[in-house]
């Protein structure tokens, strides 16, 4: 008997008052939520979505992050002079940094979804863009303590041999910082890979939508969720994997 046979077999015996067994209790369970209808292509679909989300809102965070802590770490380190342009914009995103670490992620979905971007039917852009923004200030404050850390001798040195500020942090100071704050961004960036359910709120369609789909229709909720906790897991697992070959790497580059 294949599973379609017995899956219809054993809805047939539920349908008829008959009570099952554990085993067949869970098989009924699993093939509604995973192969039914093919339903497990909505996870895969989903899968999809969540990485493309994490891609493109890592790609947008990292950016915003890195000129956020630049430009705050350049006005931090002007000594007489005060340079009236950095200043604002140290102000500002100050402001940027305050605003989006001090409101819950889920609020600043709802803003954007059902305010700033009410008239947009495009909820996993809207959910992308918000992801990238918040991911952004904490991105940036990693990014800066990494650049406060390295001693002040590396940029007089780099001054020193003919390199402007510019070039300096280039070639001298960002290198080093990267590598120092390599572990706090790796786990930024797999809260960033989590925090993409949230964006169902909004209508988003990743993984968790696919799953709240079929938790609709069978009205069964314990095999959608723990199959997509699984693939969480193994998604983040998969990037922890990644980020410690990187690591490596780094660490052998600096034995060289």
């Amino acid at each position: 008997m294949d599973w379609a046979t017995k899956y219809e077999f054993l809805s047939e015996l539920v349908k008829s008052g008959e009570k099952l067994g554990f085993g067949d209790n869970f098989f009924l369970k699993f093939y509604q939520a995973f192969l039914y209808n093919d339903r497990w292509v909505l996870y895969l679909k989903g899968v999809g979505t969540t990485l493309v989300v994490t891609l493109f809102a890592l790609l947008l965070g990292v950016l915003l992050g890195a000129i956020v802590a630049l430009v705050r770490t350049a006005h931090d380190q002007q000594k007489s002079r005060k340079n009236i342009i950095l200043g604002v914009l140290n102000s500002i995103f100050k402001i940027y940094v305050t605003v989006i670490r001090g409101t819950p992620m889920m609020v600043q979905l709802l803003i954007m979804g059902m305010v700033i971007f009410s008239h947009s039917r495009n909820f996993t852009f809207v959910g992308t863009l918000t992801l990238g923004i918040n991911s952004g200030a904490y991105v940036s404050e990693i990014i800066r303590g990494g650049l406060m850390a390295v001693d002040g001798g590396q940029m007089e040195a780099g001054r020193s041999l003919g390199l402007n500020y510019i070039q300096t942090m280039i070639r001298i100071i960002i290198p080093q910082a990267i590598k120092a704050v390599l572990p706090a961004l790796g786990n930024e960036f797999i809260i960033l890979l989590k925090d993409t359910s949230l964006i169902t709120v909004i209508g988003g369609k990743e993984l968790l939508y696919a799953a709240q789909g079929v938790m609709g229709r069978t009205y069964e909720a314990m095999f959608p969720l723990l199959g997509i906790a699984a693939i969480y897991l193994i998604l983040v697992m998969i990037f922890t994997w990644l980020l410690g070959i990187l690591e490596r790497r780094l660490r052998q580059s600096d034995r060289r």
